[in-house]
């Protein structure tokens, strides 16, 4: 079923090696889906935390943002123990149906952002009040008509390997002309399947020329892994990030943003 048919919604995670420009692509989409009427939520579970600056949220509001796994009284609350307690006994199916709406921080367009903080911890296998929290929150995002949510991941496997992204219906991934790129890109396939993500599709970002784009297809085209989207290498965008500016809001023009406009409409249509 189209995106663009009424009732229909969706979730989107986006992932990739660490510097493709995820966050870039995660922001911009927000506030496209945004403007086209939907209600849309922004996750950062980066431990970076930039979405913030490529949604358009002001400096001064993103710089006192307290990430969920660091709501000490919240993860309390819903847990039962605080985060970093040793050997207490916790829920592990707390309440987070109203997480989004109590912390959300509202952005640009009527979005709406939710950062999720990271979890330090030794071995994927870990769980603690903060991160039952999260993955709770996480598996259980209720999404209505006309909603989306957008979830832009910790850079590399990390997030995928403990199963953040499962009960995403789709996911993003995003590779840049590189060989380190495909070859975590193809990982990141293999986790996309093993958690049951329903469809996977490769975004080429920060492409110069057609040698760049080419080099991906022919790495990627054998393991059946064709581009979705091809985003050009865009100076604005590094120039945007500089100034902790979102890159719709700083050149609205750029060949990048228009390309992810582009694929915006794709998705709608996908």
């Amino acid at each position: 079923m189209r995106l663009e048919e009424q009732g229909y919604s969706l979730k989107v995670a986006v992932a990739g090696k660490g510097g493709v420009g995820k966050t870039f692509i995660a922001g911009t989409l927000a506030r496209l889906f945004a403007r086209g009427g939907y209600w849309v939520l922004a996750i950062d579970a980066d431990p970076a935390m930039n979405l913030a600056y490529a949604l358009g949220v002001p400096p001064d509001v993103a710089e006192n943002i307290v990430p969920i796994a660091e709501n000490d009284e919240l993860v309390e609350e819903r847990t039962g123990a605080r985060t970093g307690s040793s050997g207490a006994i916790f829920s592990l199916t707390p309440r987070v149906s109203d997480i989004a709406e109590r912390y959300g921080v509202h952005g640009p367009e009527g979005t709406r952002l939710l950062v999720m903080g990271t979890v330090k911890s030794g071995g994927t296998g870990c769980m603690c009040p903060a991160n039952a929290l999260l993955r709770a929150l996480l598996g259980h995002l209720l999404i209505q008509e006309r909603e989306l949510v957008v979830m832009d991941m910790e850079a590399g496997l990390e997030h995928l390997g403990r199963g953040v992204a499962k009960g995403f219906e789709e996911l993003l991934n995003v590779v840049e002309p590189s060989a380190q790129s495909v070859v975590t890109a193809l990982r990141i396939r293999k986790l996309a399947l093993d958690l049951g993500v329903q469809r996977m599709l490769i975004v080429a970002n920060k492409v110069r020329n057609e040698g760049d784009e080419c080099f991906l297809k022919n790495a990627l085209k054998p393991m059946g892994m064709p581009l979705f989207a091809v985003i050009p290498f865009d100076d604005m965008v590094a120039e945007a990030d500089m100034k902790r500016v979102a890159p719709i809001d700083y050149a609205p023009s750029c060949p990048a943003v228009k390309a992810v406009e582009n694929m915006a409409e794709a998705l709608k249509k996908a």
